[in-house]
């Protein structure tokens, strides 16, 4: 990290097929409407495994695309202990995923990690799961997750007088 600011960032669900990759997939968009893309290392994971491989769920990737974002391409996979030294910054999308972060987090890890909502712009929220709900849930998904996407962006770019002026994250 450089002047305490994180270059790079994990979005964290419980399978990676719904609300990370969507998240990951918001928050580049975001950072690349700004021009701030290459100062940024960014990814998704999941608590658990078994999607590991998969493609974002089909509702995902359409409420992506309809917004004019690509996240077909992301595969799932699951957080490892490795993800705790290359991330500054670990958000979970909602407190079970932030309790499994930290059960999961080796001992004197230097990443951060915090709720999603509550980090980008205060609100100690959970991002709902949509998976079990129907495409108004991802529609609702999307407004919250783009909404704490456009909140961090703006913490992280007036951190500092100048815009932001480091590399992308070495240990990525």
């Amino acid at each position: 990290m450089s002047n305490g600011l994180p270059r790079s960032i994990l979005f964290v669900c419980l399978g990676n097929i719904c609300r990370s990759p969507l998240a990951e997939g918001v928050f580049r968009a975001v950072l690349a409407e700004r021009g701030l893309e290459a100062y940024f290392a960014i990814d998704s994971a999941g608590t658990g495994g078994w999607h590991a491989g998969s493609a974002p769920d089909p509702r995902s990737i359409a409420v992506a695309a309809h917004h004019g974002i690509d996240i077909a391409g992301q595969q799932a996979r699951k957080v490892t202990i490795a993800d705790f030294e290359r991330f500054d910054l670990i958000l979970g999308m909602d407190r079970s995923n932030v309790d499994d972060l930290h059960r999961l987090a080796p001992q004197g890890s230097p990443a951060r990690i915090e709720l999603f909502l509550g980090h980008a712009s205060g609100a100690e929220k959970d991002v709902p799961d949509p998976y079990y709900g129907g495409e108004d849930g991802f529609m609702d998904v999307y407004r919250m997750i783009r909404e704490a996407s456009e909140a961090l962006a703006d913490r992280l770019a007036g951190c500092e007088e100048t815009p932001l002026s480091g590399q992308a994250s070495s240990t990525m």
